[in-house]
């Protein structure tokens, strides 16, 4: 932590550990009920959540290694890897060894998985409406949230 001490109002001890008052209890339901949503939109597509942000990574640029598609997800590669197997076997991307350093392994988007990318942009729209809030409210959550990580990676 900084060297900026926090000291939070005292609440009875009943209520400290009531989970309604837990922040990441609020963090971890909205969380289940956003991957509901994308459940329900991309099982037409035939991905996953997690296939779905592995695979906006690789639209937004495709061929990069599996390290660094960890690092913009924020997961380690044991968990990746049987994403990117089941992508894979799907279709949607190829996986080979880096030429110049075989220890890295590079996700290429095949034919397949660049088409779907047409298909998926029906997603954030339908996303938006299920939210039921304004663009500058959504923005100003992502941007808080967006902070809020941050700090907590810092301190871990």
């Amino acid at each position: 932590m900084t060297d900026q001490t926090l000291t939070l109002p005292r609440q009875p001890d009943n209520q400290a550990l009531q989970l309604d008052n837990q922040l990441c209890f609020a963090l971890h339901s909205t969380s289940l009920a956003m991957q509901k949503v994308y459940r329900k939109l991309l099982g037409s597509l035939g991905l996953t959540y997690p296939q779905y942000l592995v695979m906006l990574v690789l639209w937004e640029r495709d061929g990069l290694i599996l390290s660094e598609i960890g690092k913009r997800l924020f997961l380690d590669s044991a968990t990746l890897t049987p994403l990117l197997k089941r992508l894979e076997a799907a279709g949607f991307i190829r996986r080979t060894r880096d030429e110049r350093d075989e220890r890295q392994v590079v996700i290429d988007l095949t034919t397949k998985g660049r088409a779907l990318r047409q298909r998926a942009a029906e997603v954030p729209p339908q996303v938006f409406c299920a939210m039921s809030c304004s663009l500058e409210d959504l923005q100003q959550l992502k941007s808080e949230l967006e902070r809020l990580r941050g700090h907590l990676a810092g301190y871990a």
